[in-house]
Parts: C-alpha cells; sequence; structure tokens
C-alpha cells in the first residue's frame, strides 16, 4: 500500500498545477501569448500587404515591420531592467536611482571580451551576468545600513562614478566617449547560425525574458521573497522577526544587478556598437518610472509599464511626425502624459497592498 503513496501524491500534485494553468489560461491571454509569438510573421504579412497596395497606387503610411520589430527589441530590453529592479524597489522597498551602472557594466563586459578578445558571446553572458552581480555586491556592502534619501544618493553616485569612468578613461576603453566598435553578432556554437535580423533578437530576448520572468515568480512566492517583503514593510520589525537583513539585502543587491548584466550584454550584439552616451542618468529615471508606473512590488505591472514607457517616445514621435508644428514638444508631451498617470494612478497600473 505505502508503494501507492507516492505515484498518487506526484498525480495529484501535477493535476492540480495543470488545472491552475487552465484556469489562469483565459482567451484574452491565450490571445495575446499567440499575438506576441507570432509576432514577426503577423508585421511581416502586413508589409506585404502595403506593398500589394502600394504597387496598386494605394499608399498606406505605416512604419516597415522590421522597424516595429527594432522597437519592440528595445521594449524587451526595458522589461529585463524594470524586472531587475523592481527586486530592489519593489520588493525591498529602496530608491535605487543608479540601476544603469550595471547595466552600463554588462554591455561593456559583452563588448570588450567579444570585440578584443573574440569570446563567443553564449561564453560572455553568464560572465557578464556574474559581473553584474558582484558589482552589485560591491555597492551594496557600504549601503546595507542607509535607506532612503541616503541610499538613493550613494546608488546615484555609483553610477554617475562608472559613467564617467567608461566616458573619460580612454586606458580603459580604448576609445574616446566609452565607444565600443565592431561588436560581432550572435553565433550559436557548432552552427553556421548567426542571429543579425530584428526577428532573431525578437525571440532571443523572449526567451531572456522568460527564463527571468520565472526565477523572479519563483523568488516571489519563496521564504526570500516573503523576507523582502518584509524588509519593504518594517525593517526593524523584520530584523526582530529572526531575519537576517543584510544578507537579503545583499541577495537583493545580487540578483537585481546581474539581471542588469543580462540585459547590458544583450545590448552590445543587438546593437553593434556601444558607448557611455547610452549609459546616462536619464536611463536610470526611465526604468525607475516603468517600475512606479507599472506598480511597485509587481512583476507583471513592471513588464506594463515597461511596455507603455518603452514604446511612448517612439509613438510619439510617429505621431508627431504628421503634426510638425509639434514636433519638437515630444519630450513636454511625453512628460505631461507621465505627470497626468501619476496624479490619477500614483499607486501604479497595477498595485497590491500586499505582494
Amino acid at each position: 500500500m505505502s508503494k501507492n503513496i507516492i505515484p498518487n501524491s506526484i498525480f495529484e500534485y501535477y493535476k492540480s498545477k495543470s488545472s491552475f494553468i487552465l484556469n489562469q489560461l483565459t482567451l484574452t491571454r491565450f490571445i495575446l501569448f499567440l499575438i506576441i509569438l507570432f509576432l514577426p510573421t503577423i508585421l511581416f504579412s502586413l508589409d506585404a500587404i502595403i506593398k500589394f497596395f502600394s504597387d496598386r497606387n494605394i499608399y498606406i503610411d505605416l512604419p516597415s515591420g522590421d522597424y516595429i520589430l527594432y522597437i519592440c527589441v528595445q521594449v524587451c530590453v526595458y522589461i529585463l531592467l524594470a524586472i531587475g529592479l523592481n527586486i530592489v524597489c519593489g520588493f525591498t522597498g529602496l530608491l535605487d536611482l543608479g540601476y544603469v551602472a550595471f547595466y552600463l557594466v554588462g554591455g561593456y563586459t559583452a563588448g570588450l571580451l567579444m570585440t578584443n578578445h573574440g569570446f563567443n558571446y553564449f561564453l560572455v553572458l553568464p560572465l557578464a551576468i556574474l559581473n553584474g552581480g558582484l558589482w552589485g555586491l560591491i555597492r551594496g556592502a557600504p549601503t546595507l545600513r542607509l535607506t532612503g534619501d541616503y541610499f538613493a544618493i550613494v546608488t546615484f553616485g555609483f553610477a554617475e562614478l562608472l559613467f564617467r569612468a567608461v566616458k573619460n578613461e580612454i586606458w580603459l576603453i580604448q576609445d574616446i566617449n566609452g565607444f565600443v566598435k565592431d561588436i560581432p553578432s550572435v553565433n550559436i556554437p557548432y552552427t553556421k547560425i548567426v542571429l543579425y535580423q530584428n526577428w532573431h533578437h525578437y525571440y532571443h530576448i523572449l526567451i531572456l525574458i522568460g527564463i527571468v520572468i520565472f526565477i523572479t515568480y519563483r523568488l516571489k512566492n519563496s521564504r526570500v521573497g516573503r523576507a523582502w517583503i518584509a524588509i519593504r514593510e518594517d525593517e526593524q520589525a523584520a530584523a526582530c522577526m529572526g531575519i537576517n537583513v543584510s544578507r537579503y539585502k545583499s541577495l537583493a543587491f545580487a540578483i537585481s544587478a546581474a539581471i542588469g548584466g543580462l540585459g547590458g550584454a544583450f545590448l552590445a550584439p543587438f546593437w553593434g556598437i556601444i558607448s557611455a552616451k547610452a549609459f546616462e542618468f536619464w536611463e536610470s529615471i526611465l526604468i525607475l518610472c516603468m517600475v512606479i508606473l507599472g506598480g511597485k512590488g509587481s512583476i507583471r505591472g513592471a513588464i506594463i509599464g515597461a511596455v507603455f514607457l518603452g514604446s511612448l517616445s517612439e509613438i510619439l514621435r510617429e505621431i508627431l511626425l504628421r503634426v510638425p508644428q509639434f514636433s519638437s514638444a515630444r519630450i513636454l508631451i511625453f512628460g505631461v502624459i507621465l505627470v497626468l498617470l501619476m496624479r490619477f494612478r500614483p499607486d501604479g497600473l497595477i498595485y497590491k497592498k500586499s505582494v
């Protein structure tokens, strides 16, 4: 009789898991999943339809599918970064103004190793993740006792330090303004497959996002995630309950920075060239806005905030090209939209009191 206990328990476990997944899989989510999965096919089909009409002197003024895919890949990079920053800002409750520093570390780790030393991308990727996590610990070690504005100032100073180093120290990067040029494309080992087209990068970044979301959800619902939430709600009370605050903060810094390094490592071969200008302080603020707008502590909120803000600038650009008198007001309109959203949804688009 005891022999049947384990198989039955395993069967019941997977049965409950499958029923939970089926309950979550609504028609809307299924359609959204199909659109995301087949987006390149949809866009290239749309290009073919537009070409069909243009051959018959019927012109439809829409951006090309390849350009839209390029913007989608950029948005996906922001999704990665927003999820990573959400670990520190959303789960742990600390204001990080220098997250772009780890984005920079990952980008330059991948760019320099691939360009100067001929490393393959799939070898560079884990090195960039580890390097990002290491720098997260280096920054986190002296800030474990800091909270609020003091922690934010230190993170800002740390990011500016790395930014100025890669921009001005020519001996470090071997080029002015931190330029790393001619970064090779992603080459899958032992094959002749090279990922260089935008639809290649699109599926590549989707895989990375899927892995990061899975790991983050598992952490969020684990003992580690509950410890982070306890620290966010009341650090002193968490310490009194036996939570090792320094240990869990350090873990949050390392994992968050590692995800930032992953985003930078992807960016290097995607662009083929990186410079210090890509890692200015504005990027940190933009990523922070994505987390806050989506809803701090919510992974889905971070994704929605990244999709909205990551694409809003380009959407405004395309719209304002048709209204020339407002073309120079793109950033102003972008700011006004942010102010209105924060006015009417101060807690974010997706907000939960307890995560």
